[in-house]
């Protein structure tokens, strides 16, 4: 599973826990009055679907992180006008490599490591 921002919870741990929760409630009933077997079933499938998606959204994650590799790659030799990150003025430089950086891309243009955002003019 991905990692989510602090506070958050994957679907898998959602669903572990609604689990967990759901087996103390079917102990802990009054026979008298059983939960409803309707809202149990839905409560699963919503579970399920919110599994599903959080997989489709790593998946779509790992095909953009391809294709962001994939077109920084094609820049390997050439020259590109790119605006250091806390500077003002534009640098000129030729991209010698495409690093990742905690799942980001970026450029190799002499010493430094730019987002390919920052680049404003790219030639042979």
């Amino acid at each position: 599973m991905s990692t989510l921002p602090s506070g958050l919870t994957s679907a898998g741990d959602l669903q572990s826990n609604f689990l967990n929760l759901l087996v103390q409630q079917l102990r802990h009933q009054d026979p008298l009055d059983p939960m409803d077997n309707n809202q149990m079933t839905a409560q699963l499938a919503q579970l399920s679907t919110l599994e599903q998606l959080e997989n489709m959204s790593n998946t779509f994650a790992k095909v953009l992180l391809s294709q962001q590799v994939s077109q920084a790659t094609a820049m390997i030799g050439k020259q590109v006008q790119f605006v250091p990150s806390g500077q003002d003025t534009p640098l000129v430089g030729q991209v010698q490599a495409v690093n990742l950086s905690q799942g980001q891309v970026l450029l190799q243009v002499g010493d430094y490591s730019v987002d390919p955002a920052s680049v404003q003019y790219i030639t042979n």
